[in-house]
């Protein structure tokens, strides 16, 4: 996985900003592929084969990648695409992949290790309050900070998820401007 390049970190490599590197793929300049969650991916000797092509320097350190990791779970593919494209636009360039249902976000949870969850807590195969339970109960992933979004529950369902470990609860639609807000102040970005 380390020859493979996010956005951010291809832009760090080129020097330029992550919307340059978008318009590049986009472009056909540089090839690039899209993960299952719709998020694009370029192999190094890619990157490094356009950098020489156009003269851009390739550096001989490697970029550590700092970022804040951010799992959004939610079986609404809109929905995930929204969250997932204002987050991975923010000042901030978050990590940020996606789950559409309880199973995978287990997975994502073991193998991305993220610290903030954003989870849909009415899902067909798994309840919230169980994937709550699980990620604070576990010593791995306690500190994974979660943010509860449902259309569908009121103040008492909401308090019921804080006690399982949720750390805030919204009603859907929440704007994307607060969301990213509460975002930021949970990972203590703002």
């Amino acid at each position: 996985m380390d020859d493979t390049f996010t956005v951010f970190k291809a832009s760090k490599h080129c020097n330029v900003s992550s919307k340059t590197i978008i318009n590049w793929i986009d472009a056909g300049h540089i090839n690039a592929y899209k993960t299952v969650g719709g998020h694009r991916r370029i192999k190094k000797p890619d990157l490094e084969k356009f950098m020489r092509k156009q003269g851009i320097p390739i550096p001989n350190v490697e970029i550590k990648d700092k970022r804040k990791r951010i799992l959004v779970v939610d079986d609404d593919p809109i929905i995930v695409e929204t969250i997932v494209q204002a987050l991975e636009e923010d000042e901030r360039d978050y990590d940020v992949i996606s789950a559409s249902d309880g199973f995978e976000a287990g997975l994502q949870v073991n193998h991305f290790h993220p610290h903030l969850m954003i989870l849909d807590i009415m899902m067909p195969d798994i309840k919230g309050n169980e994937v709550c339970r699980k990620v604070k109960s576990n010593e791995h992933t306690r500190d994974t900070k979660i943010i509860v979004l449902s259309a569908y529950l009121d103040e008492e369902k909401f308090k019921e998820m804080k006690a399982h470990g949720a750390d805030i609860c919204f009603s859907k639609p929440l704007p994307l401007p607060q969301l990213k807000d509460e975002v930021a102040r949970l990972l203590e970005l703002k």
